[in-house]
């Protein structure tokens, strides 16, 4: 059998005009796993169950509270694209690598395996641990292509801090996800199917 030589694998920040179309679906699958599994490994940690967490709630409260707040953000980023420079929105072209081309129903399964697994880890584990707030600053700072730019920043930093809230009040994880998941399927299918430049 051959042996992996750890030595020879290495580290190194690839720039977006690097990245191929399948680099990029195997980053950020990858990634979404290794989420998922931290997420369940700090939930056992706590002596929490992860299924539990996903039991689905009684009642259809929590959709009112996920479609509200996922409304009032694609509002207010409506408006923040049309206000501030289109320099400080970019993030280096990923977004629109990961959504450019991409069939519907295959931006609706990133959405979704995004929005399970992020915030499986971000409200249902670290939330539990460190309250919203700290929550948001760990989520800003690990959408490290937003960090450029204040803006961006902000934003990222309030949405997580709404996400945490919204999951306050209904005291169910599907409330965050089903918010983060139409945010990133709306967002997603703007970068797909909105008007090109000509």
């Amino acid at each position: 059998m051959k042996k992996i030589n750890f030595k020879n694998i290495k580290f190194r920040m690839v720039q977006p005009s690097e990245l191929t179309d399948r680099l990029l679906l195997l980053n950020l699958y990858i990634t979404q796993v290794l989420t998922l599994i931290v997420g369940i490994l700090i939930l056992l940690f706590q002596s929490r169950n992860p299924i539990r967490l996903l039991t689905m709630p009684e009642g259809y409260v929590f959709i009112w509270w996920g479609l509200g707040f996922a409304a009032v953000v694609l509002v207010v980023d409506l408006l923040v694209s049309r206000i501030v420079p289109e320099d400080v929105t970019d993030d280096g072209g990923i977004n629109q690598m990961l959504f450019g081309n991409r069939p519907i129903w295959h931006i609706a399964l990133l959405s979704l395996i995004v929005a399970i697994c992020e915030e499986m880890l971000f409200r249902g584990a670290i939330q539990h641990a460190f309250g919203p707030y700290w929550t948001s600053i760990l989520f800003a700072a690990i959408h490290i292509r937003y960090l450029r730019h204040w803006v961006m920043t902000g934003l990222v930093f309030s949405i997580s801090y709404g996400l945490g809230w919204i999951y306050i009040q209904t005291n169910t994880l599907w409330t965050p996800i089903l918010a983060h998941f139409i945010i990133d399927f709306i967002m997603g299918c703007i970068i797909r199917y909105g008007r090109k430049e000509g």
